[in-house]
């Protein structure tokens, strides 16, 4: 059991909390919480105890972490194809990689929870009106008006709807024959299928469907290999409104810890990841596996600290700190932190979120990352661990199924003539599901290496 005697759900209210609405109606919250309190887990105990353990197996360099989604996931763009095909790019990028590397590839979603952000400033002036800042659609609405930016309490509950039914489209599409591997000529999206890298996949899945008939050959009933035919993809998201989590917190019968059911993971950002802060106290008391986000400001010492508050125990597959520093300044400034936990003896799972330190305003008025310096920053990723003799465990990446237009490069050759052709984030520019697939390929190239 992770927490101390002094923990409770609600025991976070009493530390510092930064990254909070203003809430202006505190009796609809309250209504909103209890209601809440008492509405089923979206993830139970089991599963989540099943995908510590597969981290566990990340950190022994037995496998590898793909955390890829939506930058924030919205209400009114929500449907069941836009799961689906993002499920498909994850599928893709899955299939790319172990059959490349040889390793299993551990597959999580931000996905079914992430719709708060983390925001710089409270509030956003434009034309010299100053409002409340978008804190995703859990919070307030994304247009520049008063009602629209008025935080409303009955948006978490509006969330967690939302989460459940896309939970229910999760467990339908990998477990009802969607994610056969024998459907993986299916899983390219049409408008991947007639790029270089829908050439390479299709080559790749050819490959595939030729050893399922050898294996059938030698005599290998592979109706009865589930693993064939299922798969996991486990959900997640970043913790960041606190009254939320807690209400979906919840004692679990067989082992009394408590677990936060409103994901199988969750992960401090690099917003909220104070020592004394209300978000490292909440998470250190739930027995989720956790992730942290690492930028530059973060020193080997906090992340020394960070990994005896929330992982005491050394528990394997409980901690994942995720680097994201910048491809201009990762080599330096990751090097010394990889050390310094490498040394403490924490078995951490190390991953890359190659996207939020490569974000810059382009001229044109547009959010964008370019995709030659996501993939400069995960290979001075791999270079620090390989320096280190510590294994590069995952990615965390934010794609989409559509066919936007919001980072520039890649196999798909956006240029910033192009982000104004299908720019449709509510927030940060994410990959297309062809530079995602560009990105596995050149990924796995780098594991080889």
């Amino acid at each position: 059991m992770l927490a101390d005697s002094s923990w409770s759900p609600a025991s976070w209210r009493t530390h510092p909390v930064v990254q909070q609405p203003a809430w202006p109606d505190d009796v609809q919250l309250k209504q909103v919480l209890e209601a809440l309190a008492e509405r089923p887990p979206l993830v139970f105990a089991g599963e989540v105890r099943t995908l510590t353990n597969e981290l566990a197996q990340v950190a022994e360099g037995n496998g590898f972490l793909l955390q890829a989604g939506d930058c924030a996931e919205s209400f009114g763009q929500f449907s069941a194809d836009k799961v689906r095909d993002q499920i498909k790019v994850i599928l893709q990028m899955s299939v790319a990689l172990t059959y490349s590397t040889g390793l299993p590839t551990l597959k999580v979603g931000r996905i079914a929870g992430q719709y708060a952000k983390p925001r710089s400033s409270d509030t956003e002036t434009r034309d010299g009106v100053t409002l409340d800042s978008f804190r995703g659609d859990i919070v307030n609405g994304f247009d520049f008006t008063a009602a629209a930016r008025r935080p409303d309490a009955q948006r978490l509950m509006h969330a967690y709807e939302q989460a459940a039914a896309t939970h229910h489209l999760l467990r339908s599409f990998t477990k009802g024959g969607f994610a056969d591997l024998s459907q993986v000529h299916r899983w390219n999206l049409e408008f991947v299928g007639t790029t270089r890298e829908g050439e390479r996949y299709e080559q790749l899945s050819t490959e595939i469907d030729r050893a399922l008939r050898f294996m059938a050959a030698c005599g290998i009933d592979l109706a009865q290999e589930r693993t064939l035919h299922e798969v996991d993809i486990y959900t997640s998201h970043e913790a960041l409104i606190l009254g939320y989590e807690e209400a979906l917190t919840r004692v679990d019968a067989i082992s009394a810890d408590w677990y936060d059911t409103s994901a199988h993971m969750l992960w401090i950002g690099e917003r909220t990841r104070q020592l004394d802060g209300a978000h490292v106290h909440f998470l250190a008391g739930v027995e989720n596996p956790i992730g942290v986000k690492l930028g530059p400001s973060a020193s080997p010492d906090d992340a020394v600290a960070l990994c005896r508050q929330l992982d005491p125990d050394q528990q394997p597959g409980r901690l994942t700190l995720v680097s994201r520093m910048g491809a201009g300044k990762v080599r330096d400034l990751l090097a010394p932190i990889v050390a310094a936990v490498r040394d403490s003896g924490h078995p951490v799972v190390w991953a890359c979120d190659p996207m939020h330190g490569n974000t810059y305003q382009h001229e044109s008025g547009y959010k964008t990352r370019h995709f030659d310096s996501v993939m400069d920053e995960l290979s001075g990723f791999f270079s620090v661990c390989h320096d280190a003799d510590v294994w590069p465990g995952g990615v965390h990446i934010e794609l989409t199924g559509d066919d936007v237009t919001e980072c520039l490069g890649g196999g798909d050759e956006v240029t910033a003539a192009d982000l104004d052709n299908r720019y449709e984030t509510l927030c940060d520019p994410r990959l297309n599901a062809r530079q995602a697939l560009d990105l596995a390929f050149r990924l796995s190239e780098l594991m080889r290496a």
